[in-house]
């Protein structure tokens, strides 16, 4: 490279034969002094070393000799000022390179302006004196002027003792850029801009410039710490060799090269680099994927969102983070945080917990449990100076002043402090928890979080939770969840996978083994399709725990296609402030088909399926279970289904639009139908025959529907004469009212069919 050449830029200064008017004993300046008609300079026509050149006598502290041309100054490239210089007489000076700094301002103070001095030692040797000038401050170069600098006016000063002559040769300035840069480079050094490097001086600036004259290129960061005083945006691709320092509100977007690798070289350090790509990626980088590009990243601590960029509230806009792997290490940063406290809770404003004591230890995200609350019920926000929690489910215990305990789980990726976050999306990546922390903490709202083809390993407390409605239509798909209690029995567990408090949840093609509980859902409108959950141990005929948790009653959602290990599908109404039935509807809009249930040496008295009312009143009023394969094995169950009365039974007389059908049963000794058809047999002649559902009919239910009765063979009287007439049907019979009357005209005798009901179908 050599501007003379590819630029056509004029370097050279005049030759002294020119005239010494071209030739300043100031600046350079136009209007400043020059050597043409001075005492002390004269031209000398044919020395023997020099030829013509200039001969000078000092008379001034520092006798200066500046060329009137203006020498261009251009970012990236660098120049080389020298003269050949001896002593003729007099006293000994020194001599330097000089320059004055230039811009069409003015002059640009504040700038190196001189190279190292040079003793004349001897009359008549020639020595050479030079020094370099280019806009970066990288080693070699003696007078760094930065970018404000647009040309110079260059020459040299003797220094010393006055009363010398010298004889200067005509001197010379090239371009030698090439000794700092390669001949064919395909970059910019932000030095070249004027980065310091130095950590302290902001050289926000100096990137910036570079990226703007990269023009397809790359920009090269040297080893040094650069200060970014502020966001700055660069588009070219970037390489980094030394690192940055910036304010944590300051967003680097490096749209040239929008990865994880690259950010963790530009801060060097992962996690650094890491909280910074996340920070851009939540910007306006022109990318919407952070890219982890397969790397591991050591988390020692939970990574705040909302603290690595203060500057956002909510977020709206479509992002995904990609393809690779979070390992958690060990520390006091993942310790739980724990208060109990008293607090007043009221059913008139169900959300909020008032006269809280202690609360300014009580965190957002916090979980809530005591006396007469539901499972998985966060602190959603605080109120420290009205004393008041705001809760994200009501409590079923009911009015009352209480002690509570709150406890703050720490996760990997945490977004509570966010208020809103909307449509993020987690593909392709691997969290190893190690039993030290939890893994995703969503926002307090939002919409379309998706975490797909992911693993979570080992989450220490929770996998995914919600606070809020940042669940709302929550995506999981083809993900793996494995806990940290496999080897524990399933009561011993407390690892919960997942939970949600709004609506529409999409679980689908997911595994999950050995939570405590794998999925509790509030809301409606959930599709669990094609998904594994496993809930067993390694003990014998022991107890088994809810794997799937409805908590409120009607769901209006679908269980398809999913195998079922071990666990129970547990139907409840805790998320109520006033569990009794009232005015709203009661347990209904469930469909579980298609599923493959499976219990291993669990005791007899484990049921796939329970609803569990938190209250009196409440009933059934629509519920398919059809088409699912129900298997015991190493022990068998005495039924699929029940009700558990811990706090209501149901009411068995409003029991409305319930089917079990065409499921099939192996190692159940009970199998559960409703519709039922069975078969009486009636050997001699009755006018009352009993037909009893016994325990077909589910949750124990009354029979209070025949929807027909058909004879197969004749009925006939004592003597042996066909009856044509039909029996009447009196329901609810017998003391658990599970049996039906059929009232002949006469006393008859044969076989019927018997389709009864223990619901009413509409």
């Amino acid at each position: 490279m050599n501007m003379a050449i590819t630029d056509g830029l004029a370097l050279m200064p005049p030759a002294f034969a020119q005239g010494l008017d071209l030739w300043s004993s100031e600046n350079g300046t136009a209007g400043s002094d020059t050597y043409e008609g001075a005492v002390n300079a004269a031209l000398v026509a044919a020395d023997a070393d020099f030829g013509t050149c200039l001969e000078l006598s000092k008379l001034f502290s520092v006798q200066k000799l500046r060329s009137m041309a203006q020498t261009p100054i251009v970012p990236g490239a660098y120049l080389r000022i020298r003269a050949r210089v001896k002593a003729v007489a007099g006293n000994l000076p020194s001599v330097r390179i000089a320059g004055y700094a230039m811009s069409a301002a003015g002059h640009v103070a504040g700038r190196i302006e001189t190279g190292p001095e040079l003793a004349l030692t001897t009359y008549g040797k020639v020595v050479t004196v030079e020094a370099i000038v280019g806009t970066g401050a990288r080693g070699g170069v003696d007078m760094p002027w930065g970018l404000a600098p647009g040309y110079g006016h260059f020459g040299l000063d003797l220094t010393g003792l006055n009363g010398g002559v010298v004889r200067i040769e005509d001197m010379v300035i090239e371009d030698i850029t090439e000794a700092f840069l390669r001949e064919m480079m395909d970059w910019v050094d932000v030095r070249d801009y004027g980065a310091a490097g130095d950590g302290v001086t902001n050289d926000k600036a100096a990137f910036e410039a570079a990226d703007a004259a990269a023009a397809g290129r790359s920009i090269l960061v040297p080893a040094g710490r650069y200060y970014i005083g502020g966001s700055v945006t660069i588009t070219a691709p970037i390489r980094f060799v030394g690192t940055l320092i910036t304010p944590t509100e300051a967003r680097i977007a490096l749209r040239g090269s929008f990865d994880f690798p690259t950010y963790a070289a530009a801060f060097g350090d992962e996690m650094a680099g890491f909280r910074k790509a996340l920070q851009a990626l939540f910007g306006y980088t022109d990318h919407n994927a952070l890219d982890l590009c397969g790397r591991r990243i050591e988390v020692t601590e939970p990574i705040d969102v909302k603290a690595l960029s203060p500057d956002i509230s909510s977020f709206s806009n479509r992002r995904v983070l990609r393809n690779g792997q979070f390992n958690v290490i060990e520390g006091p940063a993942w310790d739980d945080t724990t208060a109990t406290s008293q607090a007043t809770y009221a059913t008139a404003t169900p959300l909020v917990l008032t006269n809280v004591a202690n609360i300014a230890n009580i965190p957002v995200g916090a979980r809530v449990s005591g006396a007469g609350v539901g499972r998985e019920v966060y602190v959603r926000a605080v109120n420290v100076a009205a004393g008041s929690l705001t809760l994200s489910q009501p409590f079923y215990g009911g009015s009352g002043t209480r002690s509570y305990t709150f406890t703050r789980h720490k996760y990997i990726l945490d977004f509570s402090g966010l208020a809103k976050l909307d449509r993020f999306n987690i593909d392709d990546v691997e969290f190893l928890c190690n039993g030290k922390a939890s893994c995703i903490l969503l926002a307090p709202a939002g919409e379309m979080f998706q975490i797909r083809d992911s693993y979570v390993v080992k989450p220490k407390d929770r996998a995914i939770t919600s606070i809020g409605h940042g669940c709302q239509d929550l995506l999981v798909d083809r993900c793996q969840f494995l806990s940290n209690e496999g080897s524990m029995a399933a009561t011993e567990r407390s690892s919960i996978a997942l939970n949600v408090n709004a609506n529409d949840t999409k679980i689908r093609e997911s595994r999950f083994v050995r939570f405590r509980h794998t999925l509790i859902l509030n809301g409606s409108g959930h599709l669990i399709v094609g998904n594994h959950w496993f809930q067993g141990d390694d003990l014998d005929a022991a107890p088994r725990l809810p794997g799937l948790i409805f908590c409120q009653p009607n769901v209006q959602s679908a269980v398809t296609g999913n195998y079922i290990d071990n666990s129970t599908i547990e139907w409840t109404n805790e998320y109520s402030a006033n569990p009794d039935f009232g005015t709203e509807y009661s347990f209904g809009g469930l469909t579980v088909s298609g599923n493959t249930f499976v219990s291993i040496d669990a005791a007899p008295w484990f049921t796939w399926f329970s609803v569990k009312p938190y209250g009196s009143g409440h009933f059934i009023q629509g519920l398919s279970v059809s088409n699912n394969v129900f298997k015991a094995i190493d022990g068998a169950l005495e039924r699929i289904e029940t009700v558990d009365t811990t706090f209501a039974a149901l009411d068995n007389s409003r029991m409305r639009n319930v089917v079990f059908e065409a499921n099939t049963f192996n190692g159940v000794t009970q199998m559960t139908v409703n519709p039922v058809s069975l078969q009486a047999d009636q050997a001699s002649a009755q006018a009352v025959w009993t037909v009893a559902a016994a325990g077909y009919l589910p949750f124990g239910g009354w029979a209070r529907n025949v929807s027909a009765i058909v004879a197969e063979g004749p009925i006939t009287n004592a003597a042996g004469g066909r009856i044509n007439g039909v029996p009447y049907v009196t329901v609810e019979q017998g003391a658990g009212k599970q049996a039906v009357t059929l009232t002949w005209q006469e006393a008859v005798k044969g076989r019927v069919h018997v389709r009864l009901r223990m619901d009413n179908p509409n």
